[in-house]
């Protein structure tokens, strides 16, 4: 078995394509035809967005949106940087909300974290030297 992809249920799948491109250089995999479902390549692993309507589809007793929450889900993407501070201006610049400032963590790395324009919880961090 091996972890094939995370799929985040959002409110506009291409603006969150476009978030993601355009503050961080990600590049999209593809974006279906209905604009419901669409991935970006973030190397071994997919980074996925489906549209709400498709969220309530497959779990119809619900789940909480993101974008509804007025507090970040107990959960977050990390996407791992050499230049933190950086990618954390740039995400703020494309409509990304600070939560954390850049900041050292007694283990040396540098960590950060930010909402997406979509609600969900973003931590930009420097790589973990063992």
């Amino acid at each position: 078995m091996q972890f094939g992809y995370t799929i985040l249920y959002v409110s506009d799948v291409a603006a969150s394509l476009a978030f993601f491109e355009n503050a961080f250089g990600l590049k999209r995999r593809f974006l279906h035809e209905s604009g419901d479902y669409g991935e970006l390549d973030t190397g071994a692993t997919a980074l996925a967005f489906a549209a709400h309507p498709l969220g309530r589809m497959n779990l119809p007793e619900g789940y909480v949106a993101a974008d509804a929450s007025p507090l970040p889900l107990g959960m977050e993407i990390a996407l791992v940087t050499d230049d933190v501070a950086h990618a954390h201006a740039q995400a703020l610049r494309h409509g990304g909300v600070e939560l954390q400032a850049p900041s050292l963590k007694p283990w040396g790395q540098t960590v950060s974290h930010l909402r997406c324009p979509d609600g969900l919880l973003l931590e930009l961090c420097s790589p973990i030297s063992a």
